[in-house]
């Protein structure tokens, strides 16, 4: 019966596969910057909304071909909502019961979508969102996923249609096809574990190519990387959802980066303004706080008389934050200052020219 139901969710997972197409790649020139085209990977388009289907696909196979997931097996995910999301719609997929452990302070959007893949979310208080999941698997007799220890193995980092190999394959057109930055945030570290360890693997030694991760406040990555101290944590979590950890995940690979950001929450809700005047849409808080180390890194190039790409993602789409990053009393709660840093970042873009 195992082997007869493993075989048949993998064909189920390779079939959704291939009715799902690749995610565009949005360029936008900026005036101020000639010479340095910013591209948007847009992971929004994915049927469940986010780059976090690429990453619970991966999962999914991953635990089943480990021999970890049976027929009927309960799963749980230890989530603040879009890795939830994604991994709600394939467990339903697979005809799974599906339980995403997360804080109570989760938007209520992502809670509503979660729940119409059809799964059900435990919510806990403090920030021991993995304590609290082993504890649901194991009380329901089910496999606890955990996304922080495996995406950085879960993915085939050196294709078959991964992220990375996505962007180079998309930029192969372009008048100028190699990234000089590739800029990403950290959440379980799985997307710049792929993308830096495939860069190792295909780019020459002659490479221009360089990966940047941004990190947003309340988080210890980018305190990790400069130091290797694993032990670091913090007593809160990031307020930009899905971003940024208060301990170190065991899927953060710090060797793989070649530089870290440390970005502003407010200047990331702010990048969300501007980002709307660009596209015309609205997009994720992580979306804003890889826009700013973008363009931290353009002005970096500019400013050197460097030319060439920069490369960034759309996380997720603006209408899962509708209650927080584009909510004017969820901001002033917060105390954030985001019309500063939204005319901070304007008068980078007009003038090409980074400003602390």
């Amino acid at each position: 019966m195992h082997a007869a139901w493993t075989r048949r969710a993998i064909q189920t997972l390779e079939a959704e596969a291939h009715r799902s197409a690749d995610t565009h790649l949005i360029r936008v020139d900026l005036p101020a910057f000639p010479g340095i085209p910013l591209y948007l990977k847009d992971e929004s388009v994915h049927p469940t909304g986010s780059l976090k289907h690429r990453l619970a696909r991966s999962l999914f196979i991953y635990a089943i071909c480990n021999g970890w997931l049976d027929e009927g097996r309960p799963v749980v995910e230890a989530s603040s909502g879009s890795t939830a999301i994604s991994e709600a719609y394939f467990a339903r997929l697979l005809g799974l019961p599906f339980f995403a452990v997360m804080p109570r302070s989760t938007s209520p959007d992502k809670i509503d979508q979660i729940a119409f893949f059809g799964g059900h979310c435990h919510f806990i208080d403090d920030t021991d969102v993995y304590g609290a999941a082993q504890r649901l698997a194991s009380e329901l007799g089910g496999h606890y996923m955990d996304q922080f220890t495996y995406a950085e193995r879960a993915t085939d980092w050196r294709g078959n249609n991964n992220i990375a190999e996505s962007i180079f394959r998309q930029l192969q057109r372009e008048p100028d096809p190699e990234p000089r930055w590739i800029v990403v945030p950290a959440g379980t570290g799985g997307t710049s574990a792929t993308l830096g360890r495939y860069m190792r693997y295909r780019c020459g030694q002659h490479s221009l190519a360089r990966l940047a991760v941004v990190d947003p406040e309340h988080s210890v990555f980018y305190d990790y990387y400069r130091s290797r101290d694993a032990s670091l944590q913090l007593a809160r979590g990031s307020r930009i959802e899905g971003i940024g950890r208060p301990r170190v995940e065991p899927s953060f690979v710090p060797g793989v980066i070649d530089r870290m950001l440390r970005v502003p929450d407010a200047a990331s809700i702010a990048a969300l303004r501007l980002l709307e005047e660009f596209l015309g849409r609205r997009c994720g808080g992580s979306t804003g706080t890889n826009l700013v180390g973008a363009l931290q890194l353009m002005s970096e190039l500019s400013a050197s008389g460097e030319r060439g790409p920069v490369v960034t993602l759309i996380c997720d789409s603006g209408e899962r934050y509708r209650g927080t990053y584009y909510d004017a009393s969820w901001i002033a709660a917060e105390g954030l200052d985001v019309s500063g840093q939204l005319a901070r970042l304007r008068t980078i873009v007009q003038d090409g020219r980074w400003i602390d």
